[in-house]
């Protein structure tokens, strides 16, 4: 049967897709609605996830014309990179050059749930498969391109009407996470400034509210920077194609405050508290 065809910027595409288990009845109508469809649409390879199954399986056209179902198709071995310009109808036949690998060896389930091994050396039938296997994977044309070719990218499409959701397809230029951070950094200061303090004629009273300060200074820095973590983890789903906004790069900002908090706290212990 055919089924309509999920197009950009339908974000029902961005699912990680299931294995396949069962290779009975269920299995064979999946395979056969895709071939349905990419019949009706001429296309070359269709994923299940672009027709809505959330499975890892896709059809690839093959020499005589008949389509060939892949099932929980992985890649074990990629080489000869090249520069591959690929439609998709995901995004309306609009061309987008991406890296790819000329020569492949993969393995994936036959329709009987065999497992099977192939190298393809054909660089056309290597990208479609590529192509379909980022499908799989949650990924789609866009997630390989720089930032300046992305944006060229939905320009293109925007162009052509398609209109982003520009909410997900662009890095923010500003963040909430960002006031985290500009109030942790500015306790971090005076907290060092505290601990210069003694070397002047301080009084006690003076250094004791200062040590005050430290200890709040202290416990409201962790909170924080629990608060910057649930934030950027946030933020990271929300704008996934955005490099600046990947956890990573957020742990390392977390553990740079860390690294000067720790030691701040121990010498406010030592060196302000007048007791």
């Amino acid at each position: 049967m055919i089924q309509p065809l999920k197009r950009y910027p339908d974000e029902s595409i961005n699912v990680n897709s299931g294995p396949v288990r069962s290779f009975k009845d269920s299995y064979k109508d999946m395979v056969q609605d895709l071939i349905d469809t990419a019949t009706e649409h001429n296309l070359e390879a269709l994923s299940a996830v672009q027709i809505g199954y959330p499975y890892a399986l896709f059809i690839l056209k093959e020499d005589d014309g008949s389509y060939k179902a892949y099932a929980n198709a992985r890649i074990i071995n990629q080489k000869e990179p090249f520069n591959s310009s690929e439609k998709c109808s995901y995004f309306f036949d609009i061309p987008i050059t991406v890296k790819r690998f000329a020569s492949l060896s993969i393995i994936y389930d036959d329709e009987n749930g065999d497992m099977q091994t192939l190298k393809i050396e054909d660089k056309d039938k290597a990208a479609k498969f590529q192509r379909m296997v980022d499908f799989v994977f949650n990924t789609s044309l866009l997630d390989r391109l720089k930032p300046e070719q992305r944006d060229q990218a939905v320009k293109a499409l925007a162009g052509k009407g398609h209109m982003p959701d520009l909410e997900s397809c662009f890095c923010p230029t500003s963040s909430k996470k960002d006031y985290f951070i500009s109030v942790i950094d500015k306790l971090l200061f005076f907290m060092f400034i505290s601990l210069w303090l003694p070397l002047f004629n301080i009084s006690k009273e003076t250094l004791s509210g200062w040590y005050t300060y430290d200890k709040i200074a202290t416990v409201s820095i962790i909170i924080l920077l629990i608060g910057f973590f649930f934030y950027a983890q946030y933020e990271a789903k929300k704008y996934k194609q955005c490099t600046s906004c990947q956890i990573g790069n957020q742990i390392g900002i977390m553990i740079k405050r860390l690294v000067a908090l720790i030691p701040f706290a121990i010498a406010s212990y030592f060196i302000v508290n007048p007791n």
